[in-house]
């Protein structure tokens, strides 16, 4: 499969309180809200947004992914408020490994809600039953216990740590790594279709 039958035309993906749904110019302003916030960049590999230019640079980057149909974000829309909160993607594609890794960032006034766990779910299964995926990983810095809850919490196994596994900021991270494998993935879907049949 080629990315560009996805991520010509990225779909849109709906959970109980998100749209998962293609980022546009509109929310250059939002997006500036989490991006200019020291927190929420000290774990990610992209710098703090300075000014509203840095945001718009991202998202002028983004739909020309978009427009290429290259691997790019979904932004997180916040149904209750409309607000785009955050964006959610697969950073990484090997088709014919049929292995994809996720990444995410997330307002810090929707932390702690299980909000990216939701999004995440979605976009796991998404790759899973439309992208051909046997495998999907995750990696983070080994200080982000935030995100390695979030792995845990959409039953990643983790794997070990890749020691300075990556370059960034002017040194090198340690990350853990987390995978779960289509099989996996299904058998915890049944469990919560069985649970909810029982009430």
């Amino acid at each position: 499969m080629e990315s560009e039958k996805i991520y010509g035309n990225l779909p849109t993906l709906e959970t109980e309180r998100l749209i998962l749904r293609k980022v546009t110019l509109n929310d250059v302003e939002d997006m500036y809200d989490y991006g200019s916030n020291g927190e929420v960049t000290k774990y990610v590999t992209w710098e703090t947004h300075k000014t509203l230019s840095d945001s718009k640079g991202f998202v002028d980057f983004v739909l020309n992914q978009y427009e290429n149909g290259k691997v790019a974000p979904w932004g997180i829309e916040y149904k209750e408020t409309g607000k785009f909160i955050g964006t959610i993607d697969f950073v990484s594609w090997q088709v014919n490994h049929h292995v994809a890794e996720i990444g995410y960032v997330i307002s810090p006034d929707y932390w702690g809600m299980g909000i990216t766990t939701e999004a995440a779910n979605e976009i796991i299964k998404f790759g899973f039953d439309n992208m051909d995926l046997v495998r999907i990983q995750a990696r983070c810095f080994v200080e982000n216990r935030g995100s390695e809850r979030v792995m845990e919490k959409i039953g990643m196994s983790f794997e070990g740590i890749i020691r300075k596994g990556m370059f960034v900021k002017g040194k090198h991270q340690d990350l853990k790594m987390y995978s779960i494998l289509k099989e996996e993935f299904s058998s915890l879907q049944n469990l919560k279709i069985e649970d909810t049949s029982s009430l």
